[in-house]
This record gives C-alpha cells, structure tokens and sequence, in this order.
C-alpha cells in the first residue's frame, strides 16, 4: 500500500479518530457522529459486497436528498466501486436510459411511478433495495467489509451530464481528483473548523456535491433535507447554525418571502450579497467565493470549479483564475495555444480533472486528445492573465442554474409523430435567465398545438427541460446537417446564453 495514497475512505478514518464528537450528518431525526457514520459505511459496505459490489461495479441512488447518499458514497469508496446519485425527476425514458447504461449491480430507490415505469423497460439484473426501513434492515443485517487497498486514482463518483447528442454521459470522478477540488474550494471559500453545509440542492448536481464534499473534507457537519422548501430551509439554517447552504438568485429570493416576519434567525449564514432584505438576514461573507459572488468557470467533469474569480477579482476576465491544482489553455482547433485577446477552446489537466466518461471510449479519446480534456468551452486570455468564459462551442441554455443542452429537448420534440424536423434555441428570460423556445415543423397533414407539444416533452423528458414557448415554421435553417443556431436566434428572439 502506497504511503502516498489518500481516498474518502482514508479521510473518514481520520476523522473517525480526530473528531469522534463531532457531528458529520445530521437529516430529519438522524444524527450521526464521526465514528458512528464511520459504522454504518463499514456494514453497508459489507452489504453491497455480498450482493456482488466490487472494485469497477456501480451502485445507483434514485431518490432526493439524503444522508445515504454520503454514506453510499463512501461504502462504495471503501469497495472499489463507483457511486451514481441519478436525477430523479428525469421521465421515465430517462430513467430507463440511465439503468441500461450504468448497468447497476444495486438500485437504492424511493418508490415512485417514474422509477416503476423505467424499471419495467430494461432487462437489469440487479439487487432493488427501497429507500426507508428496507434500506436500514440491509444495513444492519450486514457485516462490516474487510479493509481493501484501492487506489486513488480509481473512479467513485459518476454524475450525469452533457448531452452532447441528445443523451446524457456518466462522468467519473476518482477519490483524487474530488479530494483535490475539495482542498481548492477550502481555500477559496476559507472554510474553518465548525463549517456546517445545508445541502438543499439536489446531489445529482456537481453544485450541490463539490460543497458536500468539502465539507467532509474538513470534518464539518452536513445537513440533508430532501429537497428545497423554502420555509424549512429557513427553520434548518437557524436550528443547526449552518454556515453555507446550495442557492442561487430565485431560491434566495424564496428565503426572503419566506422570512419576512423574520421568525427565523439566519445570522449564523455566511453567504453572497443579495439584496437589502437578504443582506439585513444573514452575515455578509468575505471570503474570495462569496465576495466574488460565486463566481468563475466550471463544469461536472473538473469536480465543479476549474477557475474562481476569487483568484482573480479586479481583473479584466470574470472567470477569474484558474484553481490552484490545475492548468488551463486555450487551444485553437488544431491544438495551438492561441494568445491574450485571442479565442480558443478552454483545455485543462490536473488533479481535479475526471477520468472520462462511462462507457465511451471515442468520445473519452477526443475528449483528451493531445493529452488535455477539451471543456467544449470557449474562453479568452485576458493580457492581465485572468480568463473569459465566451459561451459552449455547442450551444447550450442555462434556466434557472440547469444546463439544458438543446440536442436532448430537439430528440424529444422529434418523437412526437406530427413533427418533422425541430430546433431549441434559448430565449431571454427574466426570473430563470433564460427558457428553452421551440422551433418546429409539422410534417404533412400533420396537427398539433403548442399545448400538445409542450405536454409531449415533458412526458419524454424532465419537466424542467420542456419549452416553454412553441414557433411554428416551414423549414428549419440548417448549416450542414445542423441547425443554424445563429439564424433562428435572430428570426425568434434567442439571447442571453451563458457568457453573452
């Protein structure tokens, strides 16, 4: 066994031993310490290793928020294997899609119409475990798994994301590379000793996950709550003193409505800068990421940040600098790296970068070609250093904090039987940023209203991802084989894309 080699599992030992009072989770009416979180992942991992969970086999949550998550995690760090927390409110095509890929060994689940209908169309042979009791008696009837040498470099995290071509793709992330994204936000954030997270955004999220994990790192405590309730976020921040919690412009505002008789203290928050009544309700933090506003560039397959404006505030590109444990080029379609002032695609390697996706070598190959993970990004050096995100090399709408990447909601439209041909453009939109329009084609004979197609998508997809405006046309401009973006931006009103 390598002296050098550190995963979550060794990170839980530690504080197993460091802080055996301190509080690691808290959910509802379970409240675990160190050592006792430290327990419970030793018997679920002896569980999981019975049903045949090795070093490379997957575990699938299916679910909302909870304790377990971190817990799987961390069972599944200890065995080799690799942890998925899927988007549960995807449809259940969706759902069916991510269970043919991944191929689970075990399937932890709430119970839900979605999940029934997704598991009724794959053939999977796995161990389905339910969410609640179930899942208590499967980990109390186990014993606890040996210790196991797995390397650090080895996968144990898998988020799904970019939809390149209209599915999505299973990013890994190894105990190395999420050890070091966690050890760049301490940094940034300045993070200290009693750092409490309110995880209120989903976990299938990199946003929600990045945070969660850093707070682990440190030895903080983690409060779960099934999903965001503005009213019950607000009771939770002031019964445990959380320190950060997952939110963003809409859900801050939510808060605001929510505590506006200020029955709840928030004080103990240390957040971004809102608005007047947001401010008067916390302590206004200034740490380089609050003080910065959150802000810079990042995607799932870097662990989340690549670059903070914290690193660089006062500088030219509102990305900021890239993070202290990785490097970042911008390459030219040949592979050149272009000059300040100059466009190119943003390329990064180091040690919070994935280590691909699952199950796709071509794309793995391109992805990586000449030994850099090409982001699909553009970005701009600035002459003071600081870096410029321009906006996706594949168009991409941003709503309300979710990427929704037109090819999937286009694959969606297309299978509805009165529409020929079809294109997603985003459309400036007050309260999310942006929303997905709709550009279709009926084919001959053909009717529908927009109502009807509306209705048809969000059966197909998750809700979030439907258009929410429809524009009927002859023909869908194309440039090549695809739609002419750039042309139906200017004809329906697109705008306001990430980076513009």
């Amino acid at each position: 066994m390598s002296v050098h080699r550190l995963t979550l599992g060794d990170v839980l030992g530690e504080h197993r031993r460091g802080r055996p009072l301190g509080t690691a989770v808290v959910d509802g009416d379970v409240r675990l310490t160190y050592p006792e979180l430290d327990d419970r992942v030793g018997r679920l991992a002896g569980a999981l290793a019975a049903d045949g969970v090795g070093a490379g086999a997957r575990v699938l949550w299916l679910g909302q928020n909870s304790f377990r998550v971190l817990e799987m995690l961390l069972a599944c760090g200890r065995l080799g294997a690799i942890f998925c927390p899927a988007n549960w409110r995807q449809s259940p095509d969706e759902l069916a899609h991510v269970l043919d890929d991944l191929a689970p060994a075990v399937v932890v689940w709430e119970e839900s119409e979605a999940v029934e209908k997704a598991r009724g169309q794959v053939s999977l042979d796995a161990r389905w475990v339910a969410s609640g009791e179930e899942y208590e008696a499967y980990v109390r009837a186990a014993l606890p798994a040996p210790e196991t040498e797995v390397p650090a470099d080895s996968p144990v995290l898998a988020l799904y994301t970019a939809a390149f071509d209209g599915r999505p793709n299973a990013a890994l992330l190894s105990h190395s590379a999420l050890i070091a994204h966690s050890m760049a936000l301490l940094h940034v954030r300045q993070m200290e000793d009693g750092f409490t997270f309110l995880a209120c955004g989903p976990l299938f999220h990199v946003g929600t996950m990045m945070f969660t994990l850093a707070t682990f790192q440190i030895g903080g405590t983690l409060v779960f709550t099934p999903a965001y309730e503005p009213a019950e976020v607000c009771r939770l921040i002031e019964a445990e003193r959380c320190t950060q919690a997952f939110l963003f412009g809409p859900m801050i505002d939510g808060l605001v409505e929510a505590n506006k008789d200020r029955a709840h203290d928030l004080s103990s928050l240390r957040f971004v800068s809102h608005s007047p009544e947001w401010d008067k309700m916390i302590t206004v933090d200034d740490s380089p990421w609050c003080a910065s506003r959150m802000g810079g560039y990042g995607q799932t397959e870097v662990g989340g940040m690549l670059t903070f404006l914290g690193l660089g505030m006062g500088g030219a590109g509102y990305a900021g600098r890239s993070s202290p444990l990785v490097h970042v080029r911008l390459l030219d379609a040949e592979g050149n790296e272009v000059g300040p002032g100059e466009v190119g695609e943003i390329c990064a390697r180091g040690l919070s970068l994935f280590s691909g996706y699952w199950n796709r070598p071509e794309l793995n190959e391109a992805k990586t070609a000449g030994g850099w993970h090409h982001t699909g990004d553009l970005g701009r050096r600035e002459p003071d250093g600081t870096i410029t995100f321009i906006g996706p090399r594949l168009r991409m709408i941003k709503s309300a904090n979710e990427n929704i990447y037109p090819a999937e909601v286009e694959r969606a439209l297309k299978s509805h039987p009165a529409i020929a041909d079809a294109a997603v453009i985003g459309v400036p939109d007050d309260r999310f940023g942006q929303s997905p329009k709709a550009v279709v084609v009926l084919a001959e004979g053909a009717s529908a209203t927009a109502e009807e197609i509306i209705e048809h998508v969000r059966g197909e997809i998750a809700s979030y991802k439907k258009p929410r405006h429809v524009e009927f046309a002859e023909s869908i401009p194309k440039k090549g084989y695809t739609p002419d973006y750039d042309a139906l931006d200017e004809r329906y009103g697109g705008g306001a894309y990430p980076g513009a």
